[in-house]
């Protein structure tokens, strides 16, 4: 198994957090970008990151990745057996990614990069992220993880797309779009101290700031 991608994107760390937790063995690539090049193409057709090397062939796609992860190696499960259960869990996190972080994408243009966004746009983009987060609200448990008392694939997913949502909604809005929902920042200080949440993050931080010091330079 080799993941490729790279430590900034957290659908990389999504997956990457899912191996770690899962204990599986695998190899890191972290140098692999977004690509149109038709070489990656043919690994990746959309051109994203993360793809995984398998012993079959590449699968790309994080939630498929995943997906596949659990059901070639189901010990230490990120998916309850029950399959509503499952079924909730899947909701949890494409609530969380299609309707918030996909969401707050549209903000990162200006949040790390320096572009321009219209009032209008802002607006927008605020009232779509406020219907995400009721959503995600409505269904979470945080007991103590997101699904209720076990660790699953939703809390990899929440982990990862919180940081990166939270900083993009301060700097655009001035205020985290979970602020005021203490409930979800006491699970995000919690779900942290995780050693492999924690390790991913930190990564993550160190791949990020790297990033910065080359464009600056």
């Amino acid at each position: 198994m080799k993941l490729c991608g790279f430590r900034i994107s957290n659908y990389h760390n999504k997956v990457r957090l899912a191996l770690l937790e899962k204990g599986i063995p695998h190899e890191e690539d972290p140098s692999c970008f977004p690509s149109q090049d038709p070489e990656y193409l043919a690994r990746s057709p959309m051109g994203r990151v993360p793809v995984l090397e398998t012993p079959h062939g590449v699968v790309c796609e994080s939630q498929v990745i995943c997906e596949y992860l659990e059901e070639v190696y189901p010990d230490n499960p990120l998916y309850p057996r029950d399959p509503f259960a499952r079924a909730k869990v899947r909701e949890l996190i494409q609530i969380f990614e299609l309707n918030i972080e996909l969401v707050a994408r549209r903000t990162y243009p200006s949040a790390f990069m320096g572009a321009s966004l219209t009032d209008e746009a802002k607006a927008a983009i605020k009232a779509d992220l406020a219907k995400g987060v009721r959503a995600f609200l409505q269904l979470a448990k945080f007991d103590p993880f997101v699904a209720g008392s076990a660790f699953t694939l939703a809390d990899c997913a929440v982990a990862v797309h919180y940081p990166l949502v939270s900083l993009a909604t301060q700097r655009v809005f001035g205020a985290d779009v979970f602020a005021e929902v203490p409930q979800v920042v006491a699970y995000v200080e919690r779900i942290g101290q995780r050693p492999h949440v924690a390790r991913v993050r930190e990564d993550s931080r160190e791949a990020f700031a790297q990033l910065m010091a080359k464009r600056r330079g």
